[in-house]
């Protein structure tokens, strides 16, 4: 018990530590805002030049019309929710590809795969909750913050271990199981649910219904076949009954603001789709 409140109380102090300061250790680094997404732009440039060069953008499939129908629809919502200080260019790039995948890097540059529609048969809706959350990733700048998470964690392990061991009595084997599971995957957890939450906003301001979410995230369930007991310890992602559970612990929140936005004339004769369905995404 003594070593298990040694580690509880060394995760909390470093926990502490990297949310007040990860995010002005990284501007200091060079990893600002505006730096990370022009990287951001340049490295996307890459992979669109390359999934065009093996024919794998798609612009024209009825899958590549209706992601960007609900990236565009999305859009206006995703750029007033931007308090960086930093104006994103927005885009999104359908990949035809097998991958259960979508992701957002810094500055508001996307991919949506098509598997990930076709194989979960997913609705206008559930392609919504898929694009808020990675939308939220982009918004919270959680790549910054991983990066800053890194440089401090880089120096707690090279500068502070003697002390951290002489504060707890951890060995070194202990020690690197905290910065293995006790500050990267705890923080992404975080960072998951956070994009979760801000993509269940978005969508619902966007006239989606937020349900849907919930949907995604059953599907996905059933896409991997297999329980998540052990994953949930090691994953950086929570488990689909908690991810739920939290979801739909937030739909009272949203719900009004998407019946407003689903009764608003703009939203009226666009088509929302309102069912429900989906489960994981793949962040790179």
């Amino acid at each position: 018990m003594t070593t298990f409140n040694n580690i509880k109380n060394a995760l909390l102090l470093t926990t502490i530590t990297t949310l007040v300061g990860c995010t002005t250790v990284a501007d200091m680094a060079g990893y600002d805002t505006a730096t990370l997404n022009t990287d951001a732009a340049k490295s996307y440039s890459q992979v669109v030049s390359k999934a065009s060069s093996q024919g794998a953008v798609d612009n024209t499939s009825a899958t590549a019309i209706r992601v960007k129908n609900v990236f565009n629809r999305m859009k206006p919502y995703a750029v007033r929710a931007n308090t960086t200080g930093v104006p994103f260019d927005w885009q999104v790039t359908v990949i035809r590809s097998p991958e259960l995948n979508a992701w957002a890097m810094p500055g508001g540059k996307m991919a949506f795969y098509t598997g990930i529609v076709e194989k979960l048969q997913l609705t206008d809706a559930e392609i919504a909750a898929i694009m808020g959350h990675e939308m939220t990733h982009a918004l919270s700048e959680h790549s910054k913050k991983d990066a800053g998470q890194k440089i401090l964690t880089g120096l707690a392990l090279q500068l502070g271990g003697a002390e951290l061991q002489s504060r707890t009595g951890l060995s070194d084997d202990a020690l690197g199981l905290i910065s293995d599971y006790g500050l990267d995957k705890p923080f992404s957890r975080s960072q998951e649910s956070q994009a979760d939450a801000g993509g269940l906003r978005l969508m619902a301001q966007a006239g989606y219904n937020p349900e849907a979410a919930v949907a995604v995230w059953q599907k996905m369930e059933a896409a991997n076949g297999r329980s998540n007991t052990i994953a949930t310890l090691m994953s950086t992602h929570p488990n689909s009954g908690q991810r739920i559970a939290k979801i739909q612990a937030l739909l009272p929140e949203v719900t009004p603001v998407y019946q407003a936005a689903a009764k608003a004339p703009a939203n009226a004769t666009s088509g929302a789709t309102t069912g429900v369905t989906t489960r994981t995404i793949k962040r790179k």
